[in-house]
């Protein structure tokens, strides 16, 4: 009944890891929605942390430069153009609110990706030099050593969004790049985020 319902194709990779016992199959797809559902919850604390950091940087930047407007109106055109797409969505999606409460607004409707993309090599000489600012503790302001361990994370969150089999992750690897990326914002993000952390742990070690 169960394989019927959940489907032959999304069930496969559970049977393929299981050695085609269907009992075992269906422990292991309930292991990894258990799994997804905890790595969720703290990937959802490091996504608005990053956001709000990124997003506290940039303002900042905006308004020493004494720029009109907010940094999301982007007057320098320093913003590739797959982020004013992204930036017009999430006006739209944040429909009619007060100047003063669409920044804010629109940190929310942003995509993580819109955020991972900040951090990528063709801003190194224009927002970088503010966003780093946001990671003190980040190793000699390595650009690199944010976005590689947010590039990893802005995947691992769009295969649990899709409900799609963890099975061949390193989700123990993944924990640790979290770790990474609160650590180079502040080490007292990461022991809040990490906190109650012992159903993820438990379910790391327990995988059927």
């Amino acid at each position: 009944m169960i394989q019927r319902h959940l489907s032959e194709p999304r069930l496969r990779p559970y049977l393929d890891a299981s050695g085609a016992d269907l009992q075992r199959a269906v422990d292991l797809y309930r292991w990894n929605a258990r799994v997804a559902a905890a790595f969720w919850e703290v990937l959802g604390h490091g996504e608005i942390f990053l956001r709000n950091a990124i997003h506290d940087a940039l303002a900042d930047r905006h308004r020493r430069r004494q720029n009109p407007g907010t940094w999301f109106d982007d007057p320098r055109r320093e913003l590739a153009p797959q982020a004013h797409s992204e930036i017009e969505v999430a006006k739209r999606r944040a429909g009619h609110v007060s100047a003063a409460a669409l920044p804010g607004k629109l940190v929310a409707e942003l995509p993580f990706g819109f955020w991972r993309y900040l951090l990528a090599r063709r801003y190194s000489a224009t927002l970088w030099p503010a966003i780093r600012h946001s990671f003190p503790h980040l190793h000699r302001g390595d650009r690199a050593r944010l976005e590689r361990p947010v590039i990893r994370l802005h995947l691992l969150r769009n295969r649990i969004a899709h409900h799609e089999p963890l099975l061949r992750e390193d989700l123990g690897a993944r924990r640790a790049d979290l770790r990474d990326v609160l650590d180079a914002m502040d080490p007292r993000l990461t022991s809040w985020t990490f906190d109650d952390d012992f159903r993820l742990a438990r379910l790391l070690t327990s995988r059927p």
